[in-house]
């Protein structure tokens, strides 16, 4: 699983089968500061409530659609939840 915030939503009026139904949003990976990690992609979003600006946890590949009633889902990646919050514990380096 990685974080991500969503930045855009898209629309799509003709799509393989699996995906009628879903909402595709335009999401981008995020480093553990929170800044910008390789190229935007687009999930499915399983929650059905992720929003332009929401942070995201997601799943790549075969587990993309494993929260979905349907097992095989065209997808590469899916949003398994919201975050609220999070945080970071730092290593002391001079506390060794």
């Amino acid at each position: 699983m990685f974080a991500a915030k969503v930045t855009g939503s898209v629309v799509s009026t003709h799509k393989d089968e699996s995906l009628h139904g879903l909402k595709l949003l335009v999401v981008q990976p995020l480093f553990d500061d929170g800044s910008p990690k390789g190229k935007q992609l687009i999930a499915i979003d399983t929650l059905g409530q992720a929003g332009e600006g929401d942070h995201v946890y997601l799943a790549k590949s075969g587990e993309s659609g494993m929260p979905l009633e349907k097992k095989l889902v065209a997808s590469d990646a899916g949003i398994m939840g919201i975050i609220d919050d999070y945080y970071i514990l730092k290593e002391d380096v001079n506390n060794e």
